[in-house]
């Protein structure tokens, strides 16, 4: 867009010490002025001109990767012994650890990860010099981020893997670094089979777990030709992105979701809250396409059977969650509230996993009521 006012014209420079019309007169002069009275007005214009524009400074990219780090030729080598496909993000961890002067460092995997924790344990090591503790417990999902444990460990500096920043940083107390390890694998061939299964021009929801989100929005751009397709987000998470706990209600127009990634916890979450949807699966570990299904009565019916027999118990357990971040006080003190105002006995227990043998060990408890972030 242009602007075609006339422009406004330069003041004359005022003269801030001894000399000054000297230098008007050499810049005059260098510029070519002729006449006794615009040489001193065009080059006050000029040196007020230069002076408005102070050279540029060069951009710093924030937090960038030194060029050391990337170009390290023993840490590439180290990081061949990880699967290519898998985005460990070592050399910002390196650099992270580094700028944080990190001494102990802990590391925390979901299930499917921590095949891979001891090799990254050790490069870390050998590249930062810290100490490194993987944690052993089960991590389910991003509420599991266990910063609690890391520093009762003695650990300045937290990488959770597998998941997103569902506990904000600046929340956790201790530094924590989340890498989401993004997975590659064949998009064209989930596109395929998309486009050889469903109807064409139907309205698809596409989501995934967080390592496929990615690929997720790569597949989105190639499906669109084929399909009207719909990418909802729940805020916190990304675009796309479902939890087990976390999951978006889809807009009436839609006429199927296709989940991205392997396994049905978090796909779970989606089929309950919208239960008349038809629902599809792409394992890109298999690269089958299934057609999902959830016994939405048999879930009613569990539940009100459970409402049932805490009606008729004469003392409640209230189970706090203590895995990760799951657990919520607040909740906890809520309802041991309600429970006090309606004279109904109970006791608190704390658990980090939830095994019906052990609950049995409470003979004269008749109903638990779990408070662990909502889990379907």
């Amino acid at each position: 867009m242009t602007d075609s006012s006339p422009a406004a014209p330069f003041k004359t420079a005022r003269k801030r010490f001894v000399g000054s019309s000297r230098k008007v007169d050499a810049i005059a002069k260098s510029v070519g002025a002729t006449g006794p009275a615009s040489s001193i007005e065009d080059a006050n214009a000029i040196v007020q001109m230069q002076a408005s524009k102070p050279p540029a400074a060069p951009k710093v990219k924030l937090n960038a990767i030194p060029d050391e780090i990337l170009n390290n030729a023993v840490l590439n080598e180290a990081i061949k012994a990880l699967p290519a496909n898998y985005n460990f993000e070592i050399h910002k961890t390196v650099h992270q650890i580094q700028n944080f002067s990190a001494k102990r460092v802990a590391l925390q995997f979901p299930e499917g990860l921590q095949m891979f924790s001891c090799i990254i344990s050790d490069i870390l090591e050998q590249f930062t010099g810290v100490d490194t503790v993987v944690m052993g417990d089960v991590t389910y999902g991003a509420c599991c981020v266990d910063d609690f444990t890391a520093r009762a460990l003695g650990c300045d500096f937290l990488v959770h893997y597998g998941h997103s920043c569902l506990i904000p940083v600046d929340v956790t107390t201790i530094k924590t670094l989340y890498v989401f390890v993004d997975i590659q694998f064949d998009v064209s061939h989930f596109v395929t089979i998309l486009t050889h299964n469903l109807p064409l021009g139907s309205r698809l929801a596409l989501v995934a777990t967080i390592q496929f989100v990615g690929s997720l929005h790569l597949a989105k751009r190639q499906l669109e030709p084929h399909f009207s397709v719909h990418v909802p987000q729940t805020k916190p998470l990304s675009p796309g992105e479902i939890l087990g706990c976390t999951s978006p209600k889809l807009p009436a127009d839609i006429d199927s979701v296709v989940y991205l990634g392997d396994g049905k916890f978090h796909l779970e979450s989606i089929l309950i809250h919208n239960p008349d949807l038809p629902a599809y699966r792409y394992d890109p570990y298999s690269s089958t396409l299934t057609r999902e299904r959830y016994d939405h009565v048999e879930m009613r019916r569990a539940r009100h059977d459970a409402i049932t027999t805490a009606q008729r118990a004469r003392k409640w357990g209230v189970i706090l969650g203590t895995l990760g971040r799951q657990g919520s006080p607040d909740i906890l003190h809520w309802l041991r509230a309600q429970l006090t105002a309606r004279n109904i006995p109970h006791v608190v227990v704390c658990m980090s996993e939830i095994f019906p043998a052990r609950l049995n060990e409470w003979r004269d408890v008749g109903a638990w009521v779990q408070v662990a972030g909502g889990w379907p």
